[in-house]
């Protein structure tokens, strides 16, 4: 099996633009009191970078930059940029947030027209290729994903009552849906897999990136976000009615996206 390489190619203004989102994007949420949503995205802007550089370029030397850029601050921004979004996004969807379409559509648009803006405004300056092998370390990330959901597996064959049951459809599709919409934005902007000849390599590497890459640490988030919301609020207030793990499962199975979306 041949290698997957992901590779990116953009002009340095794309930094630029999408540093100037993420403030406006951060300040939307933080006007709607999504103060918990802000912090979990922030928290996995820093796991980002540790994963990037820390593993995937100190440890396993995967991580290349073309000539004249640093890389230590082009993945510090590449790490807060698709951690903080990715993760802000799916905690916006594990607590079917009411205004979960206009999130969505703020990010999916953003991934989309940021590339087209770059190439029209930029397209004279010299462009940043960076790129990561995966040979080292997929291997380590599909164990992961498969030991998370084999857990959610064995505690749902444990849980005779369903509205306890962990909901492993909406967390897969939370998972590969995020990455996938980046992933693909990407993609059609040109940034992702340029230089590539073969459309099948560009789509290779879109599938798989899809299926692994941020879908791995679903089962983990899930967890996560039961336990975190369980005990606090958007708010970060305590709970009056603090819930057990199980019963905070069974009430966010309780809620419905499209209730929200009907109400709004």
């Amino acid at each position: 099996m041949e290698e997957i390489i992901a590779r990116r190619q953009f002009m340095p203004m794309y930094i630029w633009l999408d540093t100037i989102f993420l403030l406006a994007f951060a300040g939307l949420l933080i006007w709607r009191k999504k103060y918990m949503t802000v912090i979990v995205g922030l928290i996995m802007g820093v796991v980002y970078m540790l994963v990037d550089y820390g593993i995937f370029h100190l440890v396993c030397h995967s991580r290349s930059i073309s000539d004249g850029y640093s890389l230590f601050w082009v993945l510090l921004w590449m790490s807060m940029s698709y951690g903080f979004t990715n993760f802000t996004w799916i905690w916006l969807w594990l607590e079917k947030d009411k205004h979960l379409v206009e999130w969505s559509t703020l990010i999916l648009s953003w991934w989309f027209c940021c590339p087209l803006i770059v190439n029209t405004f930029a397209s004279g300056q010299p462009p940043i290729v960076i790129e990561r092998t995966t040979g080292a370390y997929h291997g380590y990330m599909a164990i992961i994903l498969f030991v998370g959901y084999l857990g959610a597996i064995i505690y749902n064959i444990s849980q005779d009552n369903r509205q306890r049951r962990v909901n492993l459809l909406w967390i897969l599709a939370i998972g590969i849906l995020a990455q996938l919409g980046w992933e693909a934005g990407l993609l059609i902007g040109g940034i992702r897999s340029a230089g590539f000849e073969s459309f099948g390599d560009k789509l290779r590497t879109l599938i798989v990136n899809s299926l692994l890459e941020t879908n791995l640490g679903m089962p983990y988030v899930y967890l996560i976000f039961v336990a975190v919301t369980s005990k606090f609020t958007e708010e970060l207030r305590r709970r009056k009615d603090k819930l057990t793990l199980i019963a905070r499962v069974e009430e966010n199975n309780a809620q419905r996206v499209s209730s929200h979306i009907m109400n709004s």
